[in-house]
């Protein structure tokens, strides 16, 4: 059994975290990062995951947009449980925290891209980071090479999966030992697909060039509004709490 792909793309919705700004949900998710990874306790993960579930219930994310983990991942999973309880319960809980924060940060992540227009991240994070220009920072610059990166992901994955899929229908190497496509292997894959996406970025900067270049990708019109401030004390106040169940707990 596979991975089923997660797809890297917006999920159409017109909700109230939809229709929050690129920024908000970028600072959200680097504050909920650094609380958890300054302070991994239970009650802070517990925290983040139900900020989480929340986030994708208003937003209205479809179930069938959920990665479906393969089999091989839990038994990761089991064999790290089972190596950490050699060394006893405390090692077990240490190793679950860690499963479990890398597993929060990681939908949370991938929420953001769910609720947020690529067109929107780049002039969010130009924005963020413009303390960075008095220190002559090429603050553009990185705004639109992580907006590019964003946006070349789903292209990529798209890339792969279709030549898997085209690898699956050419002739295996029990049917035809003889024919040359049976000996392709993941390594083969992987160099098509990167020759794709050195293609696909040559276009992609055609395009840009065309449009007026770089500098229109961090000139979107946005901003924070009420519903952002709302949304950041929220998060706070959340965080707030759990450092207070941390510490009393």
């Amino acid at each position: 059994m596979t991975m089923r792909m997660v797809p890297l793309r917006q999920v159409p919705g017109d909700s109230f975290v939809h229709r929050l700004w690129a920024g908000t949900k970028l600072l959200i998710v680097l504050i909920l990062g650094v609380m958890t990874w300054v302070l991994p306790s239970w009650p802070a993960l517990g925290m983040v995951a139900a900020v989480v579930v929340i986030t994708a219930l208003i937003a209205g994310i479809p179930l069938g947009a959920l990665p479906r983990p393969p089999w091989w991942f839990w038994g990761l999973i089991a064999l790290g449980v089972a190596v950490n309880a050699s060394f006893g319960l405390a090692a077990v809980v240490v190793f679950l925290r860690a499963v479990v924060l890398g597993l929060v940060l990681v939908a949370s992540s991938i929420l953001v891209i769910w609720t947020t227009p690529m067109a929107e991240v780049a002039p969010a994070l130009a924005k963020l980071m413009r303390p960075l220009r008095m220190l002559r920072l090429p603050v553009d610059e990185w705004a639109v090479a992580i907006a590019l990166c964003l946006r070349g992901l789903p292209m990529l994955i798209d890339e792969l999966r279709m030549l898997r899929a085209a690898h699956r229908l050419r002739p295996t190497a029990k049917g035809r030992s003889d024919h040359p496509s049976a000996e392709m292997g993941i390594m083969d894959m992987i160099t098509a697909a990167m020759s794709s996406a050195l293609r696909r970025s040559a276009e992609m900067a055609e395009a840009i060039t065309a449009r007026g270049g770089t500098g229109r990708l961090t000139a979107y019109p946005s901003g924070p509004g009420r519903a952002d401030a709302v949304a950041l004390v929220v998060i706070g106040l959340a965080c707030a709490v759990a450092i207070t169940l941390t510490v009393v707990l």
